[in-house]
C-alpha cells in the first residue's frame, strides 16, 4: 500500500514547480517590457552602443571627425589621351608562342554512318566543290582567308588569294 504522506508530498512538489514556472514567466514578461529585443535576443541598446563604438573607431582611423556637412572632392583623372609610347609597334616575335587551330577545308559532304564505316583506303568521297575552286582557311573556327591548293616539293601547300574581312 502507498503511504498517504507520499501522495501529498508529490502534490506539493507539483504545486511548487508550477509556482516557479509562473514566477519565471512573469519575470520574462517584465524584462521584455523594459527593453526592446529582436528575434535573435539582441537588445537595441547593445546595437546602438556597437554602432557608436564603430563610428568612433572610424573617426580615429581617419584622423579627423566625420561631419555630415563635408563635401567630397572630385576625382581628377588627368589627361587620358594616348601617348606616343603606346603607339609604337611591337615585334611580331611576341606572337611566336601563341597556339592556334588552323583548318583548311577542301569541301563538304554529308554521309550516313553506314557509308563512313564502309570507307577503305582508295575510296573516293565526292565534295561540294570542284577541283579548281578556292579552299577555305579557318583559324580557331573562324574563316579568315580563301586560297588555292599547290604542290611544292611533293607537299601540298595553300597559296592565300583572298583575305576575308569580318
Amino acid at each position: 500500500m502507498a503511504d498517504q504522506n507520499d501522495e501529498s508530498t508529490q502534490a506539493d512538489a507539483t504545486d511548487d514547480v508550477a509556482a516557479e514556472e509562473s514566477v519565471a514567466t512573469e519575470a520574462d514578461t517584465a524584462n521584455n517590457d523594459d527593453s526592446a529585443k529582436d528575434d535573435s535576443g539582441v537588445q537595441t541598446a547593445d546595437i546602438e552602443k556597437l554602432l557608436d563604438q564603430a563610428t568612433e573607431s572610424l573617426e580615429q582611423a581617419a584622423g579627423e571627425t566625420a561631419s555630415a556637412e563635408a563635401t567630397p572632392a572630385p576625382f581628377d583623372l588627368n589627361d587620358l589621351s594616348p601617348t606616343e609610347a603606346l603607339s609604337e609597334r611591337q615585334p611580331i616575335d611576341l606572337l611566336g608562342e601563341v597556339e592556334m587551330d588552323l583548318r583548311i577545308e577542301l569541301g563538304r559532304t554529308q554521309m550516313c554512318l553506314e557509308e563512313v564505316l564502309q570507307l577503305r583506303g582508295g575510296s573516293v568521297v565526292a565534295l561540294d566543290k570542284l577541283a579548281g575552286d578556292p579552299v577555305d582557311v579557318f583559324v580557331n573556327g573562324r574563316l579568315i582567308a580563301k586560297g588555292e591548293v599547290l604542290v611544292m616539293n611533293d607537299n601540298f601547300c595553300i597559296r592565300v588569294t583572298e583575305l576575308v574581312g569580318s
